[in-house]
């Protein structure tokens, strides 16, 4: 079996990635909308007590089964509020997180500072004042 099939295809983990932080940030945006009723909002932290509590729907004779029932309440809970929320926020939302601004760009190459008190970048003492006009110092007194 190759190694890229026994991993996964990368694009698509991190396209299920994004998929999943962008669910996320409109869970979060959602919360904190005003515009949305308070009982929608009263499924997340009522989900969190399910989760947190010690009482489960299936007990847990074989260890992670009962972990699984945890996970999909806790996920279906977070469904249910996106789904009772009002549409028209929920759209606005989602085109606001998945908006895209049209531009440009150019990448700028840094120069590098030269260091005067560094050794090897300054000129030597010798060269110090060549390049000074008559009657200039160049705040030396001479």
């Amino acid at each position: 079996m190759s190694e890229n099939k026994r991993l996964g295809d990368p694009g698509r983990t991190a396209g299920l990635m994004a998929e999943t932080l962008k669910q996320g940030r409109l869970i979060l945006r959602l919360l904190g909308d005003r515009r949305v009723s308070v009982w929608p909002k009263l499924i997340i932290p009522a989900t969190i007590a399910y989760v947190l509590s010690p009482i489960d729907l299936l007990s847990d004779p074989i260890i992670g089964l009962g972990q699984i029932d945890d996970v999909a309440v806790f996920l279906i809970g977070l469904k249910l509020f996106v789904e009772l929320c009002p549409t028209d926020i929920v759209r606005e939302h989602l085109d606001s997180l998945t908006s895209v601004i049209d531009g440009s760009y150019r990448v700028v190459k840094e120069e590098q500072k030269q260091l005067p008190d560094t050794p090897e970048l300054s000129e030597p003492e010798s060269d110090r004042g060549k390049d000074q006009l008559p009657g200039d110092a160049g705040g030396q007194q001479v």
